[in-house]
């Protein structure tokens, strides 16, 4: 079928994204859903991190790309073997699908699928091969997915292991921030930073991925939960969000805050440092941020030894999706999870690279793109 969506053909492009335009809305043809494989209308796709990271060049990937990881949508079409997803069903995407038979996929969560990293990386989805191709007949060229998702566009075809089913009532611009946003920073704090009851839990980094873990950190309702960040916007949206305190880096550091478990989700070596700074001894310092291939950070050895401190990394959230989703899905339900307040905007298709460009600038949460 006959699809429109955003392509990146050269990762690199310079700034701003606004004139140099590196994502191209074009049309493609989208390949019938094969076994164990589910044809998708997009319905709302959040814009992250990890996308501007392949168009900047932080996150090489292999062009042409059709973007976009983090989606909700309807299923329109189910190949054989799908049994327990519907026509008519929405659902979730998840950027890193498990095979559930590696060694990886044995571990809850703490390592990537071994299968779904390497799909990944060819820009492939997790059963093989590319669902997107650009031109007619002999001159027709595959394009490459992002994330097993590409969901800048109007449809897409996923393997049945790289989404989670979620209820009717879950608006999709929520549904669409439970699968990456929520994902990763929430199981961050709960997955892997692990907090006991009477714990402080510090943020730093308050962008979509932070304030998504500061929520789950006050959904647990164990000690305080303070906000750090450079932008005072930032600081101001985190206490409207039940942060107790919001600091700057500078003044959390002066002030001598100190708390057992910090996560970094910035994304940035000066945040890691400034995370590990700011953990008490004995604590869990959890880095969920993707930092440049090339970034590196400045630590005292003698402060793990002395201070039997913990480093921990977090990927996705460390999360098990068929899991950990329906958990934020029913949090949310409950009136516990506010995800409705890490949509910044609703944008279309065409003002992405506008939009790339205010992401770029720190000045959105999540902007989703709703079709």
């Amino acid at each position: 079928m006959r699809i429109r969506g955003a392509v990146l053909r050269a990762i690199g492009a310079e700034r701003p994204f606004a004139s140099s335009r590196p994502l191209e809305l074009v049309d493609l043809e989208l390949d019938e859903p094969g076994p164990g494989e589910l044809l998708v209308r997009i319905e709302a796709a959040g814009l992250c991190h990890s996308d501007l990271s392949v168009v900047d060049g932080a996150r090489p990937r292999p062009v042409p790309m059709l973007l976009g990881h983090e989606a909700a949508g309807i299923v329109e079409a189910v190949g054989a073997g799908v049994d327990d997803v519907a026509v008519g069903d929405r659902i979730v995407t998840t950027f890193l699908p498990r095979c559930g038979e590696c060694a990886a996929c044995a571990t809850d969560g703490r390592l990537p699928c071994e299968r779904g990293s390497a799909s990944n990386g060819a820009g492939e989805l997790l059963g093989g091969g590319r669902r997107l191709h650009e031109g007619d007949g002999a001159s027709a060229t595959d394009v490459h997915h992002h994330l097993g998702v590409s969901a800048f566009a109007t449809h897409a075809v996923l393997d049945r292991r790289s989404v989670v089913p979620v209820g009717a009532d879950v608006p999709p611009q929520v549904a669409a921030v439970l699968g990456c946003a929520m994902l990763t920073g929430g199981g961050a704090v709960i997955n892997a930073g692990k907090p006991r009851e009477g714990d402080d839990i510090v943020i730093v980094g308050l962008g979509g991925v932070g304030m998504a873990a500061l929520l789950a950190a006050v959904s647990l309702g164990l000690g305080r939960v303070i906000g750090v960040d450079a932008v005072p916007a930032k600081l101001e949206t985190a206490l409207q969000l039940g942060a107790a305190v919001a600091l700057s880096p500078d003044d959390a550091i002066a002030q001598g805050l100190r708390a057992p478990v910090v996560i970094e989700a910035a994304g940035h070596p000066r945040a890691f440092e400034t995370a590990f700074a700011l953990t008490a001894a004995g604590g869990t310092t959890v880095t969920v941020g993707l930092p440049h291939p090339d970034a590196r950070s400045s630590l005292s050895p003698l402060t793990f030894t002395a201070e039997a401190r913990t480093v921990i990394g977090s990927y996705l959230g460390s999360a098990v999706p068929a899991r950990d989703i329906p958990r934020y899905e029913q949090l949310w339900r409950e009136g516990r999870l506010d995800v409705e307040a890490l949509v910044t905007s609703e944008i279309r298709l065409e003002e992405l690279n506008e939009a790339l460009d205010t992401l770029a600038d720190g000045k959105a949460i999540r902007q989703v793109v709703t079709f």
